[in-house]
């Protein structure tokens, strides 16, 4: 491990906050996941050093809340607490080799990324500034956002959020749908200058997304998300890629390593900060997008500090990219959570991520294990 930094504070907690918040998407909830999805759930992590200082990051726990705060707990909490870490890189790489015995990517990888995303809030909220501003970036910036729709599986239903999308100042329209005629109607209703992307959430085989080309290129899908199974089946991406069809992946993609493979198979690699490793991670896989020549598009269906942080990451990205923002209504915000407004999100001034939770509404919606 990194030798911990004399002149630096000791972190003298970790603690984990696992959260679960209702949402309503207008749709049915079903399909693709174990059960219902109708909650957001969030493994909130919390750094505090001995000056006072505390830092916040978030671990994806879709589905996996229970044993993604116990990866946490006790997998990661062991190597911080006590700790002074300067080098956010180098730690993360070194409790990457001292957990691989115990799964090199999955939870093991969604545990650290929290912690990863912890610790650099509490950096720049030491340094008081702006993530981006530690990192060396000149200025905050905007980017345009795009409604990242649930999958509703009806034609109409998708008229309805396509159509409320619209209204609400988007300019840019993501369906996760694998019917023809549902993508056909969601390319009627925005019209021809609404650039619309297909999430097929690895539905299909090479073959079969090679034979819905006509579909894709009726209907002008920017690109055509995650298609095939496994997802890490990255020559048959570049296949589907040859035929023309200009492909997304990465969101089950962890560490820079492997991104760099996925980078040379599509046109838009997708790193997840709350999956791939955290902001260390991200930070190497948003260079290597720039040296291939790839435009970066985060994938960030969240609300909380893993949202946070990929806005505080906004002005290292590529004045083409595109930000997630998950179409849904939460029950409740755990903080004041930027919007989109006229369908662009921008980063922030405040120190850190920029995430500050109400507490109120992490004792509301605290998770029971």
């Amino acid at each position: 491990m990194p030798e911990a930094n004399p002149e630096l504070p000791k972190i003298i907690s970790l603690q984990t906050h696992p959260v679960r918040i209702p949402f309503v998407d207008g749709g049915a909830g079903t399909g693709g996941t174990p059960s219902r999805w109708h909650v957001l759930d969030m493994v909130l992590i919390r750094v505090e050093d001995d000056e006072g200082n505390v830092g916040w990051g978030e671990a994806f726990a879709y589905f996996c809340l229970e044993a993604v705060k116990s990866a946490v707990d006790r997998m990661i909490a062991p190597f911080v607490v006590g700790q002074s870490i300067s080098d956010i890189p180098a730690w993360n790489i070194d409790i990457q080799k001292k957990l691989h015995l115990f799964g090199r990517y999955g939870i093991t990888l969604f545990a650290l990324s929290g912690v990863d995303i912890a610790l650099w809030d509490l950096a720049a909220r030491r340094a008081r500034k702006p993530l981006w501003m530690l990192l060396d970036a000149d200025v905050a910036v905007q980017r345009l956002a795009y409604a990242s729709l649930v999958r509703y599986g009806n034609a109409d239903l998708v008229a309805v959020q396509c159509q409320k999308a619209l209204d609400l100042g988007y300019r840019h329209v993501k369906l996760h749908e694998i019917a023809p005629d549902v993508i056909r109607r969601a390319r009627e209703i925005v019209g021809p200058d609404v650039p619309l992307m297909v999430d097929a959430n690895c539905t299909w085989s090479v073959e079969e997304t090679i034979a819905l080309r006509k579909t894709f290129v009726e209907c002008d899908v920017l690109w055509v998300e995650e298609p095939i199974f496994p997802p890490d089946d990255y020559t048959g991406l570049a296949r589907i890629e040859g035929q023309g069809i200009a492909t997304g992946a990465g969101e089950n993609v962890s560490t820079a390593f492997d991104f760099q493979r996925l980078i040379q198979s599509v046109t838009y690699p997708q790193p997840s900060v709350t999956k791939v490793g955290g902001i260390s991670e991200f930070i190497s896989v948003l260079k290597s997008c720039a040296q291939a020549g790839k435009i970066a598009m985060p994938h960030t269906p969240y609300f909380g500090p893993g949202y946070f942080a990929t806005l505080a990451m906004l002005p290292l990205t590529s004045p083409r990219t595109l930000v997630e923002y998950l179409f849904v209504e939460p029950e409740a915000w755990l903080a004041a959570t930027p919007q989109p407004v006229n369908g662009l999100l921008s980063a922030g001034d405040d120190f850190g991520i920029g995430f500050t939770p109400d507490p109120d509404v992490m004792a509301r919606y605290a998770a029971s294990l």
